[in-house]
This record gives C-alpha cells, sequence and structure tokens, in this order.
C-alpha cells in the first residue's frame, strides 16, 4: 500500500537508508553516503507533502519521493521536453525486501501521481555507478539523455525522462 510519508516515519526510513548504503558500498557505489540523504531531507519531504511510503504487512519498505523541483544541473541537459516535469527524488527499497517488484511499483505511483497533476513528463536521475537504479530506469520505459556532475561526486550522474501518454481516470 502506498501512502503519503508522516514525520513517525522518519526512524524507519533512516533505517533503510543506512541498510542501503552498506549496500551500496559493496559495489563501490558512493552515491549516498553520511552526507546525504540526512534525516532533515526527509523532514523536509514530509512537511512539503512530497514523499510516499509503500508498505507490506504494516511495515514500511520502500519509499519515494516525487515534486516538481528540478536540480540547477538540469538545466545543462538537453531534455527533449520543455514541458513541466515531475521529478523522481530519493527512492528506495528496503534491501530484504527487493526483487519483489516494489521498486517497480514506486515508478508507477509516480507516473500515476504525475497524471493526476495533469503532467506528462518525468525527470530522474541516479549515479553513474547505481546499477540497479539506471536499469530499474530502463526497464520502466525512462531514456537517459545525458550525464552531469552532482552532489560534489567524483563519478557522474545520468539523467533520464520519460513522457507519459494516456489521462487521469
Amino acid at each position: 500500500m502506498m501512502r503519503i510519508a508522516e514525520l513517525a516515519d522518519i526512524k524507519q526510513i533512516m533505517a533503510i537508508i543506512q541498510a542501503t548504503i552498506i549496500e551500496m558500498r559493496t559495489y563501490n557505489n558512493t552515491q549516498w553516503d553520511e552526507t546525504y540523504p540526512q534525516e532533515k531531507d526527509f523532514v523536509n519531504d514530509i512537511r512539503e507533502g512530497n514523499l510516499y511510503v509503500s508498505e507490506r504487512d504494516s511495515q514500511l519498505v520502500a519509499f519515494v519521493c516525487v515534486n516538481k523541483v528540478e536540480p540547477d544541473e538540469y538545466e545543462e541537459l538537453n531534455w527533449t521536453s520543455k514541458n513541466k516535469a515531475m521529478v523522481i527524488h530519493r527512492m528506495a527499497v528496503a534491501p530484504q525486501h527487493r526483487r519483489k517488484g516494489i521498486g517497480k511499483e514506486l515508478m508507477k505511483f509516480a507516473e500515476d501521481l504525475s497524471l493526476q497533476n495533469n503532467i506528462t513528463y518525468l525527470k530522474t536521475d541516479t549515479n553513474s555507478l547505481n546499477e540497479k537504479m539506471n536499469v530499474l530506469f530502463i526497464r520502466c520505459g525512462y531514456t537517459m539523455i545525458g550525464e552531469m556532475s552532482f552532489l560534489g561526486k567524483e563519478t557522474p550522474f545520468y539523467a533520464y525522462e520519460k513522457a507519459l501518454h494516456g489521462t487521469t481516470s
């Protein structure tokens, strides 16, 4: 079940972050670390109403932030559309709940949310070393449109886009 996140979810969200950072390090992905993302990022997402969580058996197993905020670095990229976009940020599935389709569910949720807001264009990005997210984006129909420097990381980030077709019901 997807629902909007609450401040009471922070402890579980940060536990997923810590487990994800440990797992990312096993394949030399330094996209997330002790400096980003931090608890304050999620508190802000919750206060802005942009963070959503997925639950299984009353346990928080994943989260995603979806809003209209584009990082400044996006201005340097050659997006195929100038239309308003929803942007997918800070997404993770607890390691013990992976390979169950939850990541695809989060991506579908972001698309549905966009359509509900009459926006038919999505953008997102991830570190080039984050093979799992890069594969997920491609499997979900996103197209890589370029790379950028981001968060002061040595490795580039890949930027993705997807045009949605359809209407809300």
